[in-house]
């Protein structure tokens, strides 16, 4: 770390995922693009644990986009290898909101991949930009905060 950063609280632990065969390439690791899906089940689980529907949003008119990404990989996962998922919310906009993961083989706790992803949320009929649902802003901050 450098000088003056805070450390942050460890990202929470929001399930876990088993690499499936089909998730792997030639060489038997896991496929690069599919770290994306662990991300999202991640995040999947993240609303779930807030008591947050991702269904509900959606059929509310509001659509969460995903506009950027980003992935380090650390060590290759494998077939069968069992991984706990880390998720938390680190930025609220208006809009918009960001997402920090933090994949680990759980036999080891080996850092298997990092990454973040980036979300606007939309009106369905029309992709405009709407402001963040305050339910869901308020279930993201308390469950932050520790609630």
């Amino acid at each position: 770390m450098g000088r003056g950063a805070q450390r942050r609280p460890p990202l929470r632990t929001v399930g876990e995922l088993r690499v499936r065969y089909g998730d792997t390439d030639a060489m038997g690791v896991v496929y690069y693009a599919n770290y994306l899906r662990y991300f999202e089940a991640a995040r999947v689980e993240y609303l779930r644990r807030l008591g947050q529907d991702y269904r509900a949003i959606e059929a509310s008119g509001i659509i969460m986009v995903v506009t950027q990404t980003a992935c380090r990989y650390h060590l290759s996962a494998r077939f069968d290898d069992l991984l706990t998922l880390g998720c938390r919310v680190t930025g609220m906009r208006r809009s918009s909101f960001r997402f920090e993961y933090d994949l680990r083989r759980a036999a080891d706790d080996a850092r298997i991949a990092t990454g973040w992803t980036e979300h606007a949320c939309l009106a369905r009929e029309t992709l405009r930009p709407v402001r963040l649902p305050a339910e869901l802003a308020r279930a993201i901050d308390a469950f932050e905060q520790g609630g």
